[in-house]
């Protein structure tokens, strides 16, 4: 009997021995497969800006700093200058957010705060089924729609009221900055709502319960929940901006594709998704080509340092927020 139990006790210490190290040796495969993952990404954003580099280094050898710093765009003469495109990328992404901002926040706060569930599901569907509108259709109803809205009615008002500040002077005809930021803030406002929305429900309920429970009002547990949510709400402000400044079609439909700087929104504009959208096709010349491309690396270097910036204001905020806890 002894012998046998001797036997078996080896056997099964062979058996636990053999599925411990099978468990070692799967999670080595699990962590290799996991690093070559993430590996692979830094690895193609590497290659984004190493071709983009190499097929731009004809215009950056030719204009350098000035290339940045230049405001005038001459195919013919074969002058290229950036500004007026990153001017009017980061004018209208603003202009964008200053709008969507407020209006997506409170209709996520609406949706899970405020209305019956009966309300807030088919109009949560409605919000989600914004998102998926291609950029084109917004384009032909900023065209259609909104240019001429502006012009009768929007613009006017604001030149009588407004007429003193630099912002709102110029010919009000319904193309321009103004049109391209507001078309902006309609097609990232859905984004912004369901990101919102999603991070406002998973605020525990146990929050609202103890804030009521205290006896503060709905407009108080709110505010509660907002700040227990606010890193997530600048993280949802994020990926709106970054639609917006990437964005194509509908911004080139509608902002009037004139390449200078001015303060007044009614003025047309430019960005560089848009001339490089435009003018691709039509770069014959070799250092046309390469600023195109150089107009592409900016975009992708502006996008990059905007969302790393708002990347490390969401991680403060959220130190903050869990100091002050």
């Amino acid at each position: 009997m002894s012998n046998n139990q001797d036997e078996n006790n080896l056997t099964g210490s062979n058996i636990s021995g053999e599925k411990r190290t099978n468990n070692i040796l799967g999670d080595r495969i699990f962590r290799i497969v996991l690093t070559l993952c993430a590996t692979l990404i830094l690895v193609i954003v590497a290659a984004m800006i190493a071709v983009m580099t190499q097929s731009s280094w004809l215009s950056i050898k030719e204009f350098g700093f000035g290339f940045l710093t230049g405001q005038n765009w001459d195919p013919i003469k074969g002058e290229f200058g950036a500004l007026p495109f990153i001017y009017g990328t980061l004018v209208s992404a603003i202009l964008a957010l200053l709008i969507a901002t407020p209006i997506s926040v409170g209709v996520a706060v609406f949706l899970v705060e405020q209305a019956p569930k009966k309300l807030a599901r088919p109009m949560a569907f409605l919000v989600e089924l914004l998102a998926a509108i291609p950029s084109v259709v917004y384009g032909l109803w900023a065209i259609f729609v909104l240019a001429p809205l502006l012009r009768v009615y929007v613009q006017p008002f604001l030149q009588q009221t407004l007429g003193f500040l630099p912002f709102f002077k110029g010919t009000a005809n319904g193309i321009g900055m103004m049109s391209g930021g507001i078309i902006l803030a309609i097609m990232i406002t859905p984004i912004i709502t369901a990101v919102v929305r999603d991070v406002l429900e998973a605020v525990p309920v146990t929050q609202r319960e103890a804030a009521l429970a205290l006896g503060a009002t709905r407009w108080e547990t709110t505010k509660i929940v907002l700040a227990n949510a606010n890193s997530g709400i600048a993280g949802a402000i994020v990926l709106g901006l970054g639609r917006a400044i990437g964005e194509t079609m509908a911004i080139t439909m509608i902002i009037g594709n004139r390449p200078e700087i001015s303060l007044s929104l009614f003025d047309p504009g430019y960005t560089i998704a848009s001339v490089i959208a435009n003018e691709f096709t039509e770069a014959t010349g070799d250092l046309y080509l390469s600023a195109l491309i150089e107009m592409g690396l900016i975009l992708f270097l502006v996008t990059f340092i905007v969302n790393g910036l708002a990347k490390l204001l969401i991680l403060s905020v959220a130190r903050q927020t869990a100091q002050s806890h």
